[in-house]
């Protein structure tokens, strides 16, 4: 196992899911940003 890898992909992870709730969030309240 690699924890370079792994921790590369929970951070990409984490990234990925901030930047869906980011768009889910801009979508519903546009005028917040």
């Amino acid at each position: 196992m690699n924890g370079v890898g792994v921790a590369a992909n929970v951070i990409g992870g984490v990234l990925a899911l901030g930047l869906i709730v980011y768009l889910f969030i801009a979508l519903i309240k546009p005028e917040k940003f």
